[in-house]
């Protein structure tokens, strides 16, 4: 059974840090191996010029995998990032971020992502990463 996107939005705000929860990050899909997330646009995040920061992208791509993990396991359990590699390609600027997290292995102890992070609005690729989690309980 597919987690909902209430619960998943349940997760966000009962496991992570106010600065993630300030990124204002929501749950739009989940399937039994990726979650959809929106990263809105906010000056907050933007950087000298006017691009939103990469800092920005990388924790909504962590945060991303941590829902995606969720949903493959049936729910929250505790889990910490072993690794997480990002290749930035275009700048964001003035425009959502959608975030696929799609689980590439999922094993008793570890955890494997792919995360494409797209402008919302000309639907180019802005950034893509890996990442690799430790499952704790």
């Amino acid at each position: 059974m597919t987690m909902t996107t209430a619960e998943a939005d349940k997760i966000l705000s009962a496991n992570f840090a106010p600065w993630v929860l300030d990124l204002g990050l929501s749950v739009e899909s989940l399937g039994e191996d990726r979650a959809a997330l929106r990263l809105p646009w906010s000056d907050r995040l933007s950087r000298e010029g006017g691009a939103l920061s990469g800092q920005a992208l990388m924790a909504a791509a962590d945060t991303a995998t941590v829902i995606a993990v969720s949903a493959a396991r049936g729910g929250y359990g505790p889990m910490t990032t072993v690794q997480q590699s990002t290749s930035f390609q275009r700048a964001v600027s003035g425009s959502d971020v959608l975030i696929q997290a799609v689980i590439t292995k999922l094993g008793r102890r570890m955890a494997f992502a792919d995360i494409t992070m797209t402008d919302a609005e000309s639907g180019e690729i802005a950034a893509h990463a890996s990442t690799v989690y430790a499952l704790l309980g």
